[in-house]
């Protein structure tokens, strides 16, 4: 979209227009939008797995796996259910209110800003939307800017599958984002660290607007005597190094009894071999750090520290 001074606000009022119209309340409508989006993602693959090779070093497996085809797992889900999901439920009515019947109707909450994460670019970016279109809601995403082909990407293609009058992207910097969410949109979903997340919840105070953010955690292995090591070490090392290890839910840090340390550093070793070589750096199965920011925030963690596994580098990569 255009960046001409008041084109993100035009862009904010259209979405807020088609949605007090009432065009997306409908379920053909809905279900026409989704199966929209599972042709655009089925029709495109292969664009989509070269763009997130470009941001983040993804496999063509790894891309189908943890990004396209999640979504379009989704969408079928989604689409499944939607009629009922949509449907009144009864409950009980109040004395006062008697003899009248009472029902809960799911309503949309209108115009949502949907802000993705660049780990999973277009996953965290799109899913979030599939539960807002079903839901009824018009929505502006901006993916982001850190994975840039995956961003151009879903910026060119979902004009051309999906109603404009409803669904737009915003590409850009902290610089947009700041100006979207001065924006009175109606929620806003946002996926990413701690410190943003404040700013968004901040930011979302000054006009009542509710969030969900999906923030990052802690997310430790507890290995004791009695495990399988090799099963153990085998689902460590995919945990891990999905994505090379840029997930949210990854594991960060194992907490070992010691008399099995032993084995399962001996076990981890020849699993991550296994899985992608004796030479991972040379693995088109093993992702790329996103940015040298990153990489130098990384490089950090084992300065000073004993390596027993790998520890080498390559920052031209």
């Amino acid at each position: 979209m255009s960046r001409a001074p008041g084109a993100i606000v035009s862009v904010f009022e259209r979405l807020q227009q088609s949605y007090v119209l009432g065009k997306t309340k409908t379920y053909a409508w809905r279900k026409a939008q989704l199966e929209a989006l599972q042709r655009m993602l089925s029709e495109n693959e292969a664009a989509f797995v070269e763009a997130l090779n470009t941001d983040l070093g993804k496999s063509e497996a790894e891309a189908f796996t943890t990004e396209i085809g999640f979504l379009l797992s989704d969408i079928q889900h989604t689409k499944k259910h939607l009629r009922q999901w949509m449907k009144a439920r009864k409950v009980s009515t109040p004395l006062v209110a008697q003899p009248a019947r009472s029902s809960l109707q799911p309503e949309p909450l209108g115009t949502v800003l949907i802000l993705g994460a660049w780990n999973y670019p277009v996953q965290l970016t799109l899913a979030p939307y599939v539960a807002a279109l079903a839901a009824g809601n018009c929505a502006l995403l901006k993916p982001s800017e850190l994975a840039p082909a995956s961003s151009a990407l879903m910026a060119s293609l979902i004009p051309k599958y999906l109603d404009g009058d409803a669904v737009a992207v915003v590409e850009g910097d902290k610089d947009v984002a700041s100006e979207l969410l001065s924006l009175p949109f109606d929620h806003i979903f946002y996926t990413g660290g701690e410190a943003v997340g404040k700013i968004v919840m901040t930011a979302a105070a000054q006009n009542l607007t509710p969030v969900t953010l999906e923030l990052g955690g802690k997310s430790p292995c507890v290995v004791d005597a009695n495990t399988d090591i090799a099963t153990t070490a085998r689902r460590i090392v995919w945990g891990k190094w999905t994505n090379a290890g840029q997930t949210c839910i990854a594991p960060d840090y194992v907490l070992v009894e010691r008399s099995c340390a032993d084995a399962l550093i001996d076990k981890l070793g020849k699993e991550i071999t296994r899985q992608f070589g004796n030479q991972p750096l040379q693995s088109k199965d093993y992702g790329r750090i996103v940015n040298e920011r990153h990489l130098t925030r990384l490089k950090q963690y084992i300065e000073g520290h004993e390596i027993v596994i790998g520890g080498q580098l390559d920052e031209a990569q």
